[in-house]
C-alpha cells in the first residue's frame, strides 16, 4: 500500500474541514455524523482520527475556517470603498440580507448559521465562534469610524458595529426559520431589515 505524502495528508485534512464547514452550516453540528462527513470529503470513516482527536476539535476548526473565509469577503467589500452600488456597509447589508444568502444554507456567513449551535457546544467551539464575531465587530467598527471620522468615538463605533451584526444575524436567522412555510414573511424580514439595518 503506497504511503500517503505530507501534501496528501494536508489536502485530505483541508477537504474534511471544508466538508464539515458546509455540512455544519446547513445541518448543525449534532446532525452530522463522522461517517457521512468523511464520505462527503471523499475519504473513509476510519481515517477521521488520523486528522482530528474528536468531532469537537473539527467543529472548532471548521467554525474558524468558515469565519476566516467570510471575513475575507467582508474585508474585500470594505477595501473596495464607495462603488456604484453605494458605500461599503450598505453593500455588505444588501448582500448579507439577500435571498441568495438566505437560501445558501451550506455557505455564506457562519454567524447566522451556527449561532444556536455554537452556544450548545464546548468552550473550544464557542471560542472559535467568538473570534469570528470579534472579527466582524472590528471590521464594522473600523468602517463606521472611517465613514464618520471625528464624529464618533471608538466606543460608539463598536456599539454601532454590535447593533449592526446583531441585526444582520437575527434577521437572517428569522428569515431562514420561516422561509419554507411563509416565504412572503421571510422576504419581508429581509426587505425590512435591509432598509433599516444601518439606522
Amino acid at each position: 500500500m503506497p504511503r500517503i505524502t505530507r501534501e496528501d495528508k494536508a489536502r485530505n485534512r483541508q477537504n474534511i474541514v471544508e466538508a464539515a464547514g458546509r455540512m455544519f452550516r446547513s445541518q448543525g453540528f449534532d446532525a452530522v455524523g463522522i461517517a457521512e462527513l468523511m464520505k462527503e470529503a471523499g475519504l473513509t470513516h476510519g481515517g477521521f482520527y488520523n486528522h482530528f482527536a474528536s468531532k469537537d476539535e473539527l467543529a472548532a476548526e471548521a467554525c474558524g475556517a468558515s469565519f476566516e473565509a467570510s471575513l475575507g469577503v467582508l474585508d474585500q467589500a470594505l477595501e473596495e470603498g464607495v462603488a456604484p452600488a453605494g458605500p461599503p456597509l450598505r453593500r455588505v447589508v444588501d448582500d448579507y440580507l439577500s435571498a441568495a444568502h438566505r437560501d445558501a444554507t451550506d455557505g455564506g456567513c457562519p454567524s447566522a448559521s451556527l449561532v444556536t449551535d455554537a452556544g450548545r457546544h464546548s468552550e473550544t467551539v464557542q471560542s472559535a465562534y467568538a473570534a469570528g464575531v470579534e472579527g466582524y465587530l472590528a471590521g464594522f467598527a473600523g468602517e463606521f469610524a472611517r465613514e464618520r471620522e471625528g464624529e464618533i468615538s471608538p466606543e460608539e463605533a463598536r456599539d454601532r458595529a454590535m447593533l449592526l451584526l446583531s441585526r444582520l444575524v437575527g434577521a437572517m436567522a428569522l428569515a431562514r426559520a420561516v422561509r419554507d412555510v411563509q416565504p412572503e414573511l421571510s422576504d419581508e424580514i429581509l426587505r425590512t431589515c435591509r432598509a433599516h439595518a444601518l439606522d
